[in-house]
């Protein structure tokens, strides 16, 4: 059989069928990221808008563990933050940088930020990541710094100021605390979120080893376009995902 890049994400008529599927992956994303360490005290959210209504958005309840979410425990949020499905509190925080976040960019379906070593240890640094290797690729060109650390972000207007530093990028790096990245698909924001993660741990390490050496710019640029593509996203979630499933089917009750 010929290799092949053809494998589309899935598409729907019906909008109860799209609400359940972003549900479902948004419940899987949760608990890939308990597995990779990703949550930590009540830090971290990962959401999905609603397909029914764009205004509103999905989100892990406040102070759960990632590792035993389902999809009958998450959250429905309103624009003004209200909880209008569920019966759980939501992270004052995740409403005030990912209301902002998806009100920023109606091109995004989902969002997905936490508190990963990693990430937050390369966020201490306040440095965007350099295109060392071919996965860090892609984010040349496509993630932007937020360099001002206030605090826990608890005002709507620091969010807008996060989604502003975003733009147009793929993911922000924001100092002192963390990653955040965003996607076409819930499966493409998760993916994104641990490629970056992955980055950072790289970048760590190799500089603690020596002094790396950057792909220049013409083949980082080339690079880009091949693994930072938004099919390429959801594309590198769907083996995680058909993983999480099998070892922890309970988590699509």
């Amino acid at each position: 059989m010929p290799a092949t890049r053809d494998v589309p994400p899935p598409t729907f008529d019906d909008e109860g069928a799209e609400r359940l599927h972003r549900k479902q992956r948004l419940a899987a994303a949760l608990r890939i990221f308990a597995r990779l360490g990703y949550c930590e005290g009540v830090a971290g959210h990962i959401t999905a808008r609603d397909p029914g209504r764009p205004d509103h958005f999905w989100v892990n309840p406040y102070a759960r563990w990632f590792g035993r979410l389902r999809v009958s425990d998450l959250v429905l949020v309103d624009e003004a933050g209200r909880v209008v499905e569920g019966d759980a509190p939501v992270n004052v925080a995740a409403f005030a940088i990912h209301s902002q976040v998806h009100a920023a960019r109606p091109d995004c379906v989902a969002a997905a930020h936490a508190h990963s070593v990693a990430g937050k240890a390369w966020s201490s640094l306040g440095r965007l990541l350099d295109p060392i290797t071919q996965d860090a690729c892609a984010f040349y060109e496509d993630h932007a710094l937020f360099d001002d650390y206030t605090g826990v972000v608890l005002d709507v207007e620091e969010g807008k100021r996060i989604a502003h530093t975003l733009g147009e990028a793929k993911a922000v790096i924001l100092r002192n605390h963390g990653l955040l990245s965003v996607g076409h698909s819930v499966d493409e924001a998760a993916w994104w979120f641990i490629a970056m993660d992955r980055s950072c741990h790289a970048q760590l390490l190799a500089e603690a080893a020596g002094e790396p050496v950057s792909i220049d710019t013409e083949v980082a640029t080339l690079a880009a376009g091949q693994v930072g593509g938004h099919h390429t996203g959801w594309l590198g979630f769907q083996g995680l995902y058909e993983w999480i499933v099998h070892e922890e089917p309970d988590l699509l009750g």
